[in-house]
């Protein structure tokens, strides 16, 4: 009996050459991209999980989204997070999520899923460099700026 076996493919591709690439040198910079890049009919309505890839000199490949979610929270999935991450060759990132209420303080969910993104990362050697907590008014949290970055 012969058994189907699926192919895999992994790809990931860029057409806007590295050297237009975004440099991220602080969270504001960070914190301005990915509001950019956010959706304004719905930064205010629903919370999103997306992650900022980085390459070794902190220049913006990509942003990706991880979950969609509701008025007060999403699911983060580390394992979909982390093959983003090693798909695309990430050598840091960058996570956010965005608080509809315009509430920048981080919940204890907040700090949980950080702490585990965190340790995790070290398995695969990326750095996580922030994460940011996004508000409707383009106002933001930095993790790392206050401290609180594991």
């Amino acid at each position: 009996m012969i058994h189907a076996i699926n192919e895999v493919e992994v790809s990931y591709r860029h057409e806007i050459p590295p050297t237009f690439w975004k440099k991220i040198n602080s969270s504001g910079d960070a914190a301005k991209v990915l509001y950019d890049h956010w959706n304004p009919d719905t930064i205010g309505l629903n919370e999103c999980f997306k992650v900022l890839l980085l390459n070794n000199a902190n220049k913006a490949k990509g942003i990706y989204q991880i979950s969609q979610g509701g008025i007060t929270g999403t699911l983060v999935d580390i394992r979909i997070l982390f093959a983003v991450l090693l798909k695309t060759l990430a050598v840091s990132a960058i996570i956010c999520h965005n608080h509809p209420s315009g509430t920048l303080k981080p919940s204890a969910t907040d700090k949980e899923i950080t702490k585990k993104i965190h340790e995790a990362s070290k398995l695969f050697d990326i750095k996580i460099l922030d994460h940011i907590i996004l508000a409707p008014d383009g106002s933001y949290f930095s993790f790392s700026d206050t401290g609180i970055l594991f």
